[in-house]
């Protein structure tokens, strides 16, 4: 069953709010990519660990967003959103076991793997009402940042250089 939107669903428009805490916690994953990029040594592996905690943290959160939005489906909440909320939940949780045991490299493609899942996941569900249908204008935005902060983390590791 089809979620029962609410007046601030029915619109594509982004609320400011959902801009601000979209792409508020992207930025430290850009800066963090940044800052590994121009740095070396023992304070670029700081900056790595401490972008891909902040990366796990947001992967925990955002599957945390979709249990949620699950919370209001009409007759409870569907197979696939719980299904969706546990693979997110269970890589971003993989990705801070990885962050742990000192494992940058499993726990940078971990969260590509559960970010990339976000920007294809989320607009589906927008447009199938199982999230606010903003969300399918919204990733495809906001994620992109975190793919390719992600993306160029990954490349620092895999050269050696963390």
């Amino acid at each position: 069953m089809r979620p029962h939107p609410t007046r601030e669903d029915a619109s594509p428009r982004i609320p400011w709010l959902s801009l601000l805490y979209g792409f508020g916690p992207m930025l430290p994953l850009v800066a963090g990519a940044a800052a590994a990029l121009a740095s070396a040594g023992e304070t670029r592996r700081l900056i790595v660990s401490l972008t891909l905690l902040w990366g796990s943290a947001i992967l925990t959160f955002l599957s945390g967003v979709r249990r949620g939005l699950s919370f209001r489906t009409v007759g409870g909440p569907t197979a696939t959103q719980i299904a969706t909320m546990m693979v997110l939940f269970g890589l971003g949780l993989a990705a801070l076991a990885g962050l742990l045991f000192g494992r940058a490299t499993a726990t940078t493609a971990l969260l590509l793997a559960g970010y990339g899942l976000i920007v294809v996941l989320d607009p589906l569900a927008a447009r199938s009402g199982e999230a606010p249908r903003h969300f399918a204008r919204l990733r495809p935005m906001q994620i992109p940042l975190a793919l390719l902060s992600l993306a160029a983390l990954l490349a620092i590791e895999l050269a050696g250089r963390v």
